[in-house]
Parts: structure tokens; C-alpha cells; sequence
């Protein structure tokens, strides 16, 4: 059994209202980036030591970044403490 942190189709779409518009080029698969995000702050590793599972690790430092930059972590959360909570994870 794997212990990889990996996101739900549910929590997906619970998340996925919160996403900036992808313009011009799609990004990549954002459910195996996020969990890849989750996983490493999750863990405190460094975003070098990422599982290979998840994409490379620039992928995910920069997702973060570029995220991080815009509020859009800061909105999920947000967002999510407003709604019912899912209290499984």
C-alpha cells in the first residue's frame, strides 16, 4: 500500500470553483499536482524530494508559487471554512 497523499474526485470538485481560468496552455493534471503540494507541506519535505509519482517537483514548487502569489490558496481555504466541513482528512 502506498503511502502517497492522493486528493478525492470529491474534494476535487469541492476545490476546482476556487482554480484560476487556465489561459492559453492547460495546465497540468491538477489533481496529481495539488495532492503533490499537499503530500510535501504536509510532510515538511523540500519540493526536491517530492515522490516522482506526483510530476516533477518544479511543477509542483511553481503551482505553489504562481498560486500562493495570486490568493488562490487563501481563497480555498476560505471558501471551504465557510461550507460544511469534510472531517475525514
Amino acid at each position: 500500500m502506498s503511502n502517497l497523499y492522493w486528493l478525492t474526485d470529491e474534494q476535487m470538485l469541492r476545490l476546482r470553483p476556487y482554480f484560476p481560468r487556465s489561459r492559453g496552455k492547460p495546465r497540468v493534471d491538477d489533481k496529481r499536482v495539488l495532492s503533490g503540494i499537499i503530500f510535501i507541506n504536509r510532510n515538511s519535505l523540500r519540493w526536491c524530494d517530492a515522490p516522482a509519482d506526483y510530476g516533477p517537483s518544479k511543477t509542483l514548487y511553481n503551482r505553489w508559487k504562481r498560486w500562493s502569489n495570486m490568493g488562490v490558496f487563501a481563497r480555498i481555504m476560505t471558501g471551504l471554512a465557510a461550507q460544511t466541513p469534510d472531517n475525514k482528512t
